[in-house]
């Protein structure tokens, strides 16, 4: 449990992970409104940014605003490849924690020079460079994170994505649900993790992350790098059982996050049995594997989804001996503008 081991308990990422749950609480997604009001107009709206900014926020938001059939048009990708792209016709948001980061300032700088109107932004910072370049801006109240990797910040961006579609579409329903999330994602935080699943991911070679678009699986492959300093990657879907099962190995571990059901049998019988490695599941059903059970939160499970994911991560840089607050590599911007 996270919260309860010294010294991990004093560092600056788990601070920052622990006050996700009053980010939570504390979040008023009325913020979104005039944005929302802006965007509906266009019906058509790019999420674009780097990393943690923009996978979880904006493909969580994405996959809610689908599954619920709204008429808005939304697309996400990333700020370098969205320079090729015409979006005439599309509003906009770019997302940086810093606000500093190079490719969606490049971005915005175009948006800007060919006069696009429909051009927002979304960072923690004031007063940043992307602000100055967005015709309307919003600072998050989370405040800087302690830490490289981004947490507190990426939950309260998820917050603002989900907020913003809620608005776009006419069926505002966060507020009334922030009190209970915020205490479902500080059970995930803090239940106690079985130590034989922390010594399983700390002896792993690789720790695969499998699980739909949704941006759970693909942010927690990230934070995997930058917490556990292990080789991970990203298993959309079914993937893990069609064709990377031939150069897995035995020490390898796949997170699973809430398995489909019909599926168990497939991954047990290829990965569990075929290749000897070992799969654990983040649900909030029981599941034929080692299992991480979370409170369901309905269609807001991607956020306690990631909690627990974090537990994992954290008990496994724990078990490694890892000072989690100073990656040897990893930068607080990965590419900071400089122009």
């Amino acid at each position: 449990m996270i919260a309860d081991r010294a010294p991990y308990s004093q560092c600056n990422l788990v601070k920052d992970m622990l006050s996700t749950a009053d980010v939570i609480k504390s979040f008023d997604p009325s913020v979104v409104n005039a944005t929302a009001a802006e965007i509906a107009a266009t019906g058509r709206l790019l999420f674009t940014g780097e990393g943690s900014s923009r996978l979880f926020p904006a493909k969580a938001a994405i996959m809610q605003s689908r599954q619920q059939g709204w008429p808005c048009v939304l697309h996400t990708e990333a700020g370098r490849q969205s320079q090729q792209y015409c979006v005439k016709g599309w509003s906009v948001l770019g997302m940086s924690n810093s606000g500093r980061t190079a490719e969606v300032i490049r971005l915005f700088n175009g948006l800007k020079g060919s006069e696009h109107a429909a051009r927002y932004s979304l960072t923690a910072m004031p007063d940043s460079p992307l602000e100055a370049l967005a015709a309307r801006g919003h600072v998050l109240k989370c405040g800087k994170e302690g830490a490289v990797a981004a947490t507190k910040s990426v939950v309260e961006q998820a917050l603002f994505c989900r907020a913003l579609v809620e608005a776009i579409a006419g069926q505002p329903t966060l507020a009334s649900r922030l009190p209970l999330l915020s205490e479902q994602v500080r059970t995930a935080l803090t239940q106690t993790i079985d130590p034989a699943i922390t010594a399983k991911l700390a002896k792993a070679g690789a720790i695969y992350f499998a699980g739909r678009n949704d941006g759970v699986a693909e942010e927690l492959t990230l934070k995997t790098n930058e917490i556990t300093r292990k080789r991970s990657d990203y298993l959309e879907g079914t993937y893990a059982v069609h064709g990377i099962e031939e150069i897995m190995q035995a020490d390898d571990v796949v997170v699973w996050i809430d398995p489909y059901e019909e599926s168990e049998q497939k991954f047990h019988d290829v990965l569990v049995k075929g290749v000897g490695l070992t799969v654990i599941a983040i649900s909030s059903r029981p599941t034929m594997f080692p299992t991480v059970t979370i409170p369901d939160a309905g269609d807001l499970a991607g956020f306690v989804q990631l909690a627990a994911g974090w537990n994992l991560l954290v008990e496994a840089g724990m078990a490694l001996g890892i000072d989690v607050d100073k990656p040897q590599r990893a930068r607080k911007v990965g590419n900071e503008f400089t122009g």
